[in-house]
């Protein structure tokens, strides 16, 4: 059975799980906007989450684009990411390290939020273990 947070956003919980589109590792619900049904993981929605509220205060259709956005670029760069660490050597800490400090530069235009989804987003794509920063 569907949970309705609005009249057009359903997480659907027979669709849990952490296998692609940004998981944490534990098994969250995917949530669905009906008018497109692009699939967008809880872990993407919760960065538009404010603590002790339950709504994003963002629109679907802009919390859908820069899903989007997130998800292409983390995608595009998993071939930078090999090269770091096979032909430069990096460790893979290393190397989501390095890429999280260009994508929280003002001009990469991403939030930092967004940043440190889309580097965790990178290292599933890789296989590699995540660690936040500290």
């Amino acid at each position: 059975m569907d949970t309705v947070f609005s009249s057009s956003i359903r997480v659907k919980s027979s669709d849990t799980g952490s296998a692609g589109r940004g998981g944490t590792g534990r098994d969250t619900p995917r949530v669905t906007y009906d008018h497109n049904q692009l699939e967008i993981p809880a872990s993407f929605v919760a960065l538009f989450i404010p603590p002790g509220r339950v709504k994003p205060t963002e629109s679907r259709e802009f919390i859908g684009g820069r899903y989007e956005v997130c998800e292409d670029l983390a995608g595009q760069l998993v071939e930078h990411a090999r090269a770091l660490h096979v032909d430069r050597g990096l460790a893979q800490d290393e190397v989501l390290s390095t890429l999280r400090l260009g994508l929280q530069a003002d001009a990469s235009g991403m939030s930092g939020p967004e940043a440190e989804w889309t580097v965790r987003r990178l290292a599933e794509l890789e296989g590699w273990g995540y660690c936040p920063p500290a």
